[in-house]
């Protein structure tokens, strides 16, 4: 048994319902879709107190269960229009199950600016956030932990979002109490920012009640030992998400300047700093960490510690998607010059793939020169101080190419790009086409994919699985870095699911929850007006090729979207558009 709060922020009232079974397993990414679709979200403003912004844990909250500790965090997003979930590893989802709940929504805002405290004796306070206005996420949280003590797990709203830029997401503690998980896409920092909360402070506890813990606790085993054997999960564990960047390079999908070019050196010339390869040797070099937990208890460990020449600690972590958008897009070769800027992005609580994108579009217009690392520092700190020009670059790719008249714009539903160009990773391009989410890899990713001699058909049914089955974990609380394990164990996954919270399911659910979940963010969208020109890539990516591939992109938003609704039909699901 959990509690569900509904969180009036006006009044500071909170009222909680019970929920157990099947309750607590459709949850997350479903949940948040289910929920806006229900109450007539897609009408209203996202910058009003009128949306409501909702937090959701998964099944496994609370306990070891490695990778299934995440937290959807999801609204109308403000930067593209539509249905947004962003998602964030971190202690928050453990804190939330160590406090029985598996989530909560603010509804409405602030009068003032609040600190929301949720406590183990089941209460919650509204504490004034005075004292941490306008401060960077490090020394927020450094305050929060001598106020409400180590033993807590944080929620930030970053100066950025205070003030409403599109840019900011929602910081989350790591396991070494750093807020650098971010839920980081679609502008959802800024809702929180326009419900005045800085912060939300959720008290850690201990492992939850299960229904039958003894079955939960042998298939946290059982799983553990399948994840010890995975090659692919070892690659994850000894180079993390930074190897793709080697991969992408090789291949010619590497977001380069601007996504003008496909790799950022010739590796039989020049060797790519800028990957796992090299990062990893040099980290080991300097006595940083190569691989962190970012959830308590994941053995995947696809994180890191990235240290400077002197061992001491830069960044925590260096991901791809940084390294991809705010690295090597706009001209950085550098690592340890994206890691510098790396630890503002955090500082700031801002999407590094929404910044790096905005950043390439300037350089593009002129304002700076690619690989100018002083320029980069600059529109950061103007963001972060919220001079006139840094809340213009605030709101987003999409507005400042428009603002400064540049052709070449990275974005879908004026979402920026993910680290993956859709000449070269075209079912990865196919899923940001037609997701929901707009322009977001994390809604299907096929980045390994050889695509050039496949048929539209092929292309477009390996994004569709890739869809079905993100959604699916999502939903559930659960990383998509586990998904080779969890697909070969699914219905020992499904076990002890049933297990920890009392339920009656079978595999199937899983395809079936992908699925509804994926129609419920269709009809969302559908609703707030997008049509299937909204699903169109940027006409560059068209007419421009890409070297050294010469490719450029094949598919069409309306061939694309006959095969979509074909699918839909299948499920006797309503396909028509607007």
């Amino acid at each position: 048994m959990r509690k569900y709060l509904d969180i009036d922020l006006k009044n500071q009232a909170v009222e909680a319902v019970e929920q157990d079974g099947e309750e607590l397993v459709r949850v997350g990414r479903y949940l948040i879709a289910k929920t806006l679709l229900e109450e007539n979200i897609a009408a209203v403003e996202p910058l009003s107190p009128d949306n409501p912004l909702i937090f959701s844990a998964g099944p496994f909250a609370g306990t070891n269960f490695s990778n299934a500790n995440r937290t959807s965090v999801g609204c109308k997003s403000p930067l593209t229009g539509g249905i947004k979930e962003a998602n964030a590893g971190g202690t928050f989802g453990v804190a939330l199950g160590q406090l029985h709940l598996s989530g909560f929504t603010l509804h409405g805002a602030a009068a003032d600016w609040v600190i929301i405290h949720l406590k183990k004796d089941g209460s919650c306070s509204f504490d004034s956030a005075r004292d941490f206005m306008g401060k960077g996420n490090f020394e927020t949280a450094a305050l929060l932990h001598e106020k409400y003590g180590k033993k807590v797990s944080l929620a930030l709203c970053g100066p950025v979002g205070e003030y409403q830029g599109l840019l900011s997401g929602i910081a989350i503690s790591d396991t070494d109490r750093r807020p650098s998980r971010l839920a980081a896409r679609g502008g959802i920092g800024a809702v929180l920012g326009n419900k005045k909360v800085k912060a939300i402070v959720a008290e850690l506890n201990k492992m939850p009640q299960l229904h039958e813990r003894k079955k939960v606790i042998g298939a946290v085993r059982h799983y553990a030992e399948k994840l010890g054997k995975d090659q692919m999960i070892d690659s994850y564990k000894r180079f993390g998400t930074a190897m793709m960047a080697d991969y992408m390079n090789h291949v010619g999908g590497l977001p380069v300047r601007n996504f003008s070019a496909g790799r950022l050196v010739d590796t039989n010339e020049e060797t790519m700093k800028m990957g796992g390869d090299f990062i990893r040797e040099q980290n080991i070099a300097r006595g940083g960490e190569p691989s962190h937990a970012c959830m308590p208890g994941c053995l995947i460990q696809c994180s890191n510690v990235y240290a400077d020449a002197d061992g001491n600690e830069i960044v925590s972590p260096v991901e791809y998607e940084t390294l991809g958008l705010l690295g090597t897009n706009c001209g950085i070769k550098e690592p340890d010059d994206l890691a510098r800027l790396n630890a503002i992005a955090n500082d700031l609580g801002i999407d590094t793939i929404e910044t790096g994108a905005m950043v390439g579009v300037l350089m593009e217009a002129g304002l700076g020169e690619f690989g100018d690392v002083d320029f980069i520092e600059d529109v950061l700190e103007q963001v972060r101080n919220g001079t006139e020009q840094g809340r213009l670059w605030a709101r987003g790719t999409a507005f400042v190419g428009e603002h400064y008249r540049v052709g070449r714009v990275p974005v879908i539903k004026r979402q920026a790009i993910s680290a993956y160009d859709p000449r070269v990773v075209e079912a990865t391009g196919i899923t940001m086409m037609v997701t929901a989410q707009g322009a977001d890899h994390t809604a299907g990713n096929v980045p390994r994919m050889e695509t050039a001699d496949k048929s539209i058909d092929e292309v477009a049914e390996a994004s569709h699985e890739a869809q079905v089955m993100t959604a699916a974990a999502d939903s559930l609380g659960l990383c998509i870095f586990g998904r080779t394990v969890t697909a070969a164990e699914l219905d020992r996954v499904t076990e002890a699911i049933n297990a920890a919270v009392g339920a009656n399911l079978d595999s199937s659910f899983f395809d079936e929850l992908g699925k509804e979940t994926l129609r419920l963010e269709r009809e969302f969208n559908k609703a707030a007006g997008f049509t299937e020109e909204d699903d169109e890539l940027p006409e560059f990516f068209y007419t421009e090729a890409l070297a050294p591939s010469n490719r450029v992109a094949r598919f069409h938003a309306k061939e694309v979207n006959k095969l979509v609704d074909s699918w839909w039909r299948q499920q006797g699901a309503d396909s028509e558009r607007p």
